[in-house]
């Protein structure tokens, strides 16, 4: 499956889909984030039922902002509209891959127990 490039315009719908969705946040001019493309490349074939899309930090600036991009490039996983993964900087292919396989093993009742709990202390006041 192609990669596809998000823009501010369409992140949210797009990371927010059922499934699981990857976004590289990269910047021509990165050395590490050329090098990270043939890989991120190679993965998207691989794997036709993943979304693999990338941000141009420098076309999206304001998006990378609010992503709070600090080091490119970034990876980020989303699957069903939840952020599982971030990380900054190039991984190589099998630790890509290995990133890949968690996502798609991840028991989203779980995640959403989770998130719910972590919800719930956040808003209980303190006795």
């Amino acid at each position: 499956m192609p990669t596809i490039e998000l823009t501010n315009d369409v992140f949210e719908k797009t990371v927010t889909s059922p499934g699981i969705t990857l976004v590289d946040f990269w910047a021509d001019w990165c050395g590490p984030c050329k090098m990270f493309a043939p890989i991120y490349d190679a993965a998207s074939e691989k794997n036709p039922d993943v979304t693999f899309a990338k941000v141009d930090t420098e076309a999206e600036q304001a998006l990378a902002g609010a992503a709070g991009i600090s080091a490119i490039p970034t990876l980020m996983a989303f699957r069903d509209g939840v952020l599982v993964f971030s990380q900054a900087g190039a991984l190589p292919g099998p630790a890509l891959d290995q990133v890949i396989e968690a996502v798609k093993g991840l028991d989203m009742d779980e995640v959403h127990r989770q998130i719910a709990a972590q919800q719930a202390a956040e808003t209980t006041p303190e006795a």
